[in-house]
């Protein structure tokens, strides 16, 4: 039977690791995400999990030591942020390339500099090409489902990827709510053990991470490409069962108040309650807009949300990290890429906003919307493509 409980979001991640039954976590401790790891090396020592903990000197090992440990068929799990995610950044295509299904928490932090230990997209953003899948969560209840779903999906045939679980750092991570967690003969049954297809032991010798010669790595690259392309359809399934098993509904494409409104916002992560409150609030003085949010990043969801906005209008784009130079960030250009080459006919606008941890309010939101409802096309300053929610000049 299920137990619902009110319960910190990091302690809660832990929590569904322990339900996944997860057989080695390698991890190095590093705010947001600590409490996390913390918990888990509790458990562990308590007796209440059957799993080894393994203590590294850095984030770099901590990779590396669950791709060995995933090598062996060990059903692994590891958390990091910010700094974390960059110093394990070279092993993150390694577990990706070497088809380790490999689950992490990512708690999303602003990287330095200026030193911020609060929470944006600065991290997850110069890892989302690292070749993971890549989940983003809202509040605790999708973080508890989303670590559950996400060995199913990872340890599949099909895919035999590694996902990442994004949750955003403090506005998410630290905050106490309300979580339902499955019983344990229920996520046993929805989650048996891992079977892996290969694994290393000395009594049958294999070669994993091999040299590729320039004959052979375009290939080997190929396969990877289309695995992470194809597990698309491995989440859809996935996510549908979980809701078939546990009542709690998911998909890889999450909207909210999109029948009436011409114009939406896109947002990833916890940003979206806000939007939520923002559009109750329009909705109240006969205004609409509606709000889509990719839960699935990568790959990314184009058929989905193609589907989603073939008749809207304005699509406004926010998202927690800086352009670094490009045009604009990231989500936008992915979008922007569908109205290349897919033919997206609506009007698209992009922001950044709660960068380092700066809340967003829900009546800036509703500014935000005013202000691109009110013009044929938005003209921010410095002459950029985008715009900065709550910057000071």
């Amino acid at each position: 039977m299920s137990t619902r409980k009110g319960i910190e979001v990091s302690i809660a991640a832990a929590e569904a690791a322990k339900l996944a039954r997860v057989e080695v976590v390698a991890a190095y401790p590093i705010t947001p995400q600590t409490h996390i790891v913390e918990h888990l090396a509790e458990i562990v020592a308590n007796g209440e999990l059957d799993a080894s903990y393994v203590n590294v000197e850095s984030e770099h090992s901590a990779m590396s030591a669950c791709v060995g440990a995933s090598a062996t068929g060990a059903r692994t799990f590891t958390s990091t942020s910010a700094q974390g995610m960059e110093l394990m950044h070279e092993i993150l295509f390694i577990a990706s390339a070497m088809r380790f299904p490999i689950v992490m928490a990512a708690v999303n932090r602003a990287l330095s500099s200026p030193l911020s230990i609060w929470g944006d997209h600065s991290d997850i953003m110069a890892a989302r090409d690292t070749g993971w899948i890549m989940l983003f969560c809202e509040n605790g209840q999708e973080v508890v489902d989303s670590i559950i779903m996400a060995f199913k999906i990872a340890e599949s045939r099909r895919v035999l990827l590694p996902v990442m679980v994004n949750l955003d750092g403090f506005s998410l991570s630290h905050v106490i709510e309300p979580i339902e967690f499955p019983a344990q003969a229920d996520v046993d049954r929805f989650l048996p053990p891992y079977e892996p297809l290969y694994t290393l032991h000395p009594d049958k010798p294999i070669t994993m991470g091999a040299y590729g010669m320039p004959e052979l790595y375009t290939e080997a690259k190929y396969a990877q490409e289309m695995a992470l392309l194809n597990s698309k359809v491995e989440v859809k399934e996935v996510m549908a069962q979980f809701s078939k098993e546990f009542g709690r509904s998911y998909s890889i494409v999450e909207t909210y108040n999109i029948e009436k409104a011409d114009t939406v916002f896109m947002a990833l992560g916890s940003i979206n309650e806000n939007i939520k409150t923002a559009i109750d609030k329009l909705k109240e003085e006969g205004k609409e807009l509606g709000l889509v949010s990719p839960r699935l990043f990568r790959p990314f969801p184009a058929a989905e949300l193609l589907d989603v906005l073939k008749e809207k209008k304005k699509v406004v784009v926010l998202e927690r990290v800086m352009p670094a130079g490009a045009t604009n960030g990231p989500l936008f250009n992915e979008m922007a890429s569908l109205a290349v080459t897919h033919g997206l006919e609506a009007q698209l606008e992009n922001f950044i906003f709660g960068l380092g941890g700066r809340d967003v309010e829900p009546e800036e939101l509703m500014e935000t919307y005013e202000q691109v409802v009110s013009s044929t096309k938005v003209s921010h300053a410095d002459n950029k493509n985008y715009g900065v929610i709550g910057v000071r000049s």
